[in-house]
């Protein structure tokens, strides 16, 4: 597994992340722009919620340019700990401890792209290959670690 292309990738779908946030924004302020037409209360309420939409946005939009320059100190090296950087495979299947992005596939293997703030990611925190731990009443093992 090449941990480099892997990172490639998921620093693509956090770019394309990253962008749609960005034009979400752009076209709720331009939708907010087009409602000072109405008139009274209902006005200032579909402003307020316009708002709250541009708000939790800027949130997400923020969250992932976070996310993007934690990616960019990443160490692709091999680990013989699990840690920030880590690529895993269990007998479960093939986890990427990085940022929390879902999944995506390589090689025609799928690999969930988790933080080390999930469940998942403190769980495999400091194993090593070979050891076992539970989550959620399932054992794994862990097979291999790049």
């Amino acid at each position: 597994m090449n941990k480099s292309e892997i990172l490639q990738i998921i620093q693509g779908r956090l770019s394309e992340k990253i962008a749609t946030l960005e034009r979400m924004i752009s076209e709720t302020r331009a939708s907010n722009n087009e409602t000072k037409s109405s008139m009274g209360d209902k006005y200032e309420t579909s402003r307020e919620m316009v708002q709250q939409e541009i708000n939790n946005l800027q949130v997400q939009l923020n969250e992932n340019i976070q996310a993007g320059n934690s990616l960019k100190t990443l160490n692709t090296n091999l680990h013989q700990k699990i840690g920030l950087g880590s690529l895993v495979q269990t007998d479960k299947g093939f986890f990427y401890i990085a940022v929390s992005l879902g999944d995506i596939t390589f090689n025609g293997k799928k690999i969930f792209v988790i933080s080390t703030e999930s469940p998942l990611g403190k769980a495999l925190n400091g194993k090593k290959k070979e050891e076992e731990f539970s989550l959620n009443n399932l054992k794994q093992k862990i097979l291999k670690i790049w």
